[in-house]
């Protein structure tokens, strides 16, 4: 991997017409990538990239990250990443992010997903545990919308720590964001606020799985 150096290097090159091609210094790529100076010097110090920004920063000008890093090309890349995996996709169980729905003949389908997603979902070694489900329902907007396809990790059942999970009460199967109370209870929590919290007792609930996304980062 490049050094710090040779990455600021690569930057400044980057972002010189930016600056009219005007000399560029350090405090005007700590600035570019969204970091103090101090912070900056230290990181340059250590030799350690700030890969966060980083990839902010790539994403921002289309630049292939392996490119700024490692100096490959991104067409000797296409091979590499071109890999998929495939999840359980239950197309006709919805689970109601409103007043609650139950799941019919489980149909299943298969769903392709790009390597670069499975990451988001935990890594190749998670796959076994992940099924995919629909949405309906309005009560957890803004975080799911009707029709939405979330994945649920069904290893991950411990509401210890709360978050968003698919649950099963005798109303139906809903996603809700859920949170355990000091004195056992557990709340049963709509991010839309015009639905109020409906508290139970655990065992009134089935625990599914922990919803880890939508295409994106859940809460």
């Amino acid at each position: 991997m490049k050094s710090f150096l040779e990455i600021v290097e690569e930057i400044k090159s980057i972002v010189s017409l930016e600056f009219d091609s005007k000399k560029i210094f350090d405090k005007d790529v700590a600035d570019v990538l969204g970091i103090s100076q101090m912070n900056f010097a230290t990181m340059k110090k250590r030799n350690k990239v700030p890969f966060g920004e980083l990839m902010d920063f790539c994403a921002a000008r289309s630049i292939s990250i392996n490119w700024m890093l490692y100096g490959q090309s991104p067409e000797s890349l296409v091979e590499a990443t071109n890999k998929f995996y495939m999840v359980k996709y239950f197309s006709d169980v919805n689970a109601s992010a409103g007043g609650g729905a139950d799941e019919q003949c489980e149909e299943i389908e298969e769903l392709e997903l790009p390597e670069q997603f499975v990451f988001m979902l935990g890594g190749e070694s998670e796959m076994k545990n992940i099924e995919a489900i629909n949405v309906s329902g309005d009560s957890m907007e803004p975080t799911f919308s009707y029709n939405d396809i979330v994945f649920i990790n069904r290893a991950k059942t411990d509401l210890q720590r709360g978050g968003v999970f698919t649950i099963r009460t005798e109303a139906g199967l809903f996603i809700k964001r859920v949170q355990k109370r000091i004195d056992g209870k557990i709340d049963i929590i709509s991010d839309n606020q015009v639905y109020s919290t409906q508290t139970l007792d655990p065992s009134e609930i089935e625990v599914i799985g922990r919803v880890v996304s939508r295409f994106g980062d859940v809460d």
